[in-house]
C-alpha cells in the first residue's frame, strides 16, 4: 500500500502565501505524476498543478506565475508554493500520487489521494 500526508494549509489573508506538502511512502517502486487538485465548496474538483517524473510541469490557468510546483524524488515529496493567493483560491487541497508499487514479486500501477488539507483566503 501506499500512503500520502498532507500539510501547510490553513488561513491567509488575501495577498499571502502558503506553502503545502504531500509526501508518499509505503510499498512504492517509481513515482510517476505528482498533483495538486483542490474542490471549492459546490464545484467540482479542478487540476491546480502537475509535475511529471522528468520535471515537467503544467498549472491551471488561475493560478499561473503566482503558484509552484516542485517535488523532492529523494523524499517522495510533492511542494505547492502559493504566493499572492486571493478569495477564489479557498478550498481543500488535494495531492495526487501515481507511480508503479511492489506486490510481492510484482509491480502494480498505483494512483493515490490524500487526504486533504484546507486552505482559506480570508481578511
Amino acid at each position: 500500500q501506499v500512503q500520502l500526508v498532507e500539510s501547510g494549509g490553513g488561513l491567509v489573508q488575501p495577498g499571502g502565501s502558503l506553502r503545502l506538502s504531500c509526501a508518499a511512502s509505503g510499498s512504492i517502486f517509481t513515482i510517476d505524476t505528482m498533483s495538486w487538485y483542490r474542490q471549492a465548496p459546490g464545484k467540482q474538483r479542478e487540476l491546480v498543478a502537475a509535475i511529471t517524473s522528468a520535471g515537467s510541469t503544467n498549472y491551471a490557468d488561475s493560478v499561473k506565475g503566482r503558484f509552484a510546483i516542485s517535488r523532492d524524488n529523494a523524499k517522495a515529496t510533492v511542494y505547492l508554493q502559493m504566493n499572492s493567493l486571493k478569495p477564489e483560491d479557498t478550498a481543500v487541497y488535494y495531492c495526487n500520487v501515481d507511480g508503479l508499487r511492489t506486490a510481492g514479486w510484482d509491480k502494480r500501477p498505483f494512483d493515490y489521494w490524500g487526504q486533504g488539507t484546507q486552505v482559506t483566503v480570508s481578511s
